[in-house]
């Protein structure tokens, strides 16, 4: 007869808890030890250097559960740099379920890359109108085709076909195109690993936004990580977070503020459809990738710098 083992259920949830905890603890050390620094947006930042946070996808997905998280932000962005695409508006298509002419109004079909599309992209040169914005070469364009070398495809074959490899890398930082790009990437590299039966991941951070962008990050790389996971038939563990530049800017210190005071809830569980391969993608739209029991705190708004 199964008896139900509420102590440890107890400390399943209390651990869970402290996970997301790391991240509270983490923006106050920032408030009470970072320097302040100017930077390109002249928004001004509290900035400290080398950080680490490790989260266990065993124990539920790392959600922030302190403030609501813009989960089909988080969805559709992945899935549009899974295609590989450079237009902010084709990301648009995804985020919205809608054909891109009828998403020319801008303030209400607008997404987390629009501000860069129309000012760093625009000055670039590049196409920039209500039916396309062109961002240059930025993170699904490197992830899908550097110099003609897939490198998701290799990455998921590299694991299938020698899974005890050191070289299960993704990169972002293609020193030669960087001055093409709306946007060079913040999140720069990241290292699969397969022990037995599951998969990790490893992600290093050169600069990082930690109250609007973080949270944002950590969740988009739990995803892509359950997604090879469910490719490769491996169970999703560990996923860790190592940060370079960590920063609050100064727009968001009280925001970040009032998210410390908060006490997080338990994660949710992840729901993703069946997927065998990459191309099985573009069968899901955002709906079908679920946050179950996500039950946040209500949302924090701040202005992001761009």
């Amino acid at each position: 007869m199964y008896t139900y083992d509420f102590n440890r259920f107890l400390n399943t949830v209390l651990f869970q808890e402290e996970r997301m905890k790391a991240y509270l603890d983490l923006l106050q050390f920032i408030l009470d030890n970072g320097e302040e620094k100017d930077d390109r947006t002249n928004t001004g930042t509290i900035s400290s250097f080398g950080h680490q946070l490790d989260f266990n996808l065993e124990e539920g997905f790392p959600a922030v559960t302190t403030k609501s998280l813009a989960w089909k932000g988080v969805v559709s962005e992945l899935l549009w740099f899974l295609e590989g695409s450079d237009d902010e508006r084709r990301l648009a298509e995804i985020r919205f379920n809608k054909d891109r002419a009828k998403l020319t109004d801008l303030k209400k079909y607008s997404t987390i890359w629009t501000d860069n599309a129309d000012k760093q992209g625009k000055d670039l040169g590049y196409e920039n109108n209500n039916l396309k914005k062109v961002l240059g070469p930025v993170y699904g364009v490197q992830w899908r085709n550097w110099a003609g070398i897939d490198q998701i495809n290799e990455l998921i074959s590299g694991l299938k076909n020698n899974p005890d490899s050191r070289r299960h890398i993704l990169s972002a930082w293609n020193v030669g195109e960087i001055d093409k790009m709306a946007l060079p990437p913040c999140h720069v590299m990241s290292q699969f690993y397969i022990n037995k039966n599951t998969i990790s991941c490893h992600m290093y951070q050169r600069s990082a936004d930690m109250f609007l962008g973080v949270p944002f990050n950590i969740v988009s790389y739990a995803l892509l990580l359950s997604i090879i996971a469910k490719i490769l038939d491996l169970k999703p563990k560990r996923f860790i977070h190592s940060f370079g530049d960590a920063h609050i800017y100064k727009n968001s210190i009280a925001q970040v503020k009032e998210q410390i005071t908060r006490i997080p809830k338990s994660l949710p569980k992840l729901i993703i459809p069946e997927i065998n391969n990459l191309d099985d993608l573009k069968k899901f739209n955002i709906d079908d990738f679920i946050l179950d029991g996500y039950d946040p705190h209500p949302p924090i708004k701040a202005k992001m710098a761009v």
